[in-house]
């Protein structure tokens, strides 16, 4: 009735994977704890600065994004502020030029309208005498 025991044999512990994620926010943690200051209170008291620092990075971004459309809104109506008023001055030269009283003879001539070679008269009118 004596019988051997069994060795019993020893399952080997695997250890479970780690996301390398983790495994590198870990490793960030430990190099900020270096000199051993950094501690789980202290990550949760500076967590509301931390936040107020991030909202401050996001609205700086989005300012500097606004400064950035704004100028190019400011150049493109500068462009067509130029434009504008090269049209202007182009229009009021052909009109001052087409409304000169000999472009006009020229315009109307095919209607058989011509120039007065007569110097215009002066007419004028008397005051009506008021009867008593």
């Amino acid at each position: 009735m004596n019988r051997e025991k069994k060795p019993v044999q020893e399952k080997k512990v695997i250890p479970p994977k780690e996301n390398k994620s983790m495994t590198s926010a870990r490793k960030y943690v430990k190099y900020l704890n270096v000199f051993g200051i950094f501690t789980k209170d202290m990550a949760v008291k500076i967590m509301p600065y931390i936040f107020f620092l991030t909202l401050i990075a996001l609205v700086y971004i989005a300012n500097s994004y606004y400064a950035e459309r704004t100028i190019r809104d400011i150049d493109r109506v500068t462009k067509e502020l130029k434009t504008l008023r090269t049209e202007y001055i182009t229009g009021k030269s052909e009109l001052m030029f087409v409304s000169k009283q000999s472009e006009v003879a020229k315009a109307v001539a095919w209607q058989g309208i011509k120039e007065s070679v007569e110097a215009p008269g002066k007419i004028i009118v008397s005051p009506k005498k008021e009867e008593n």
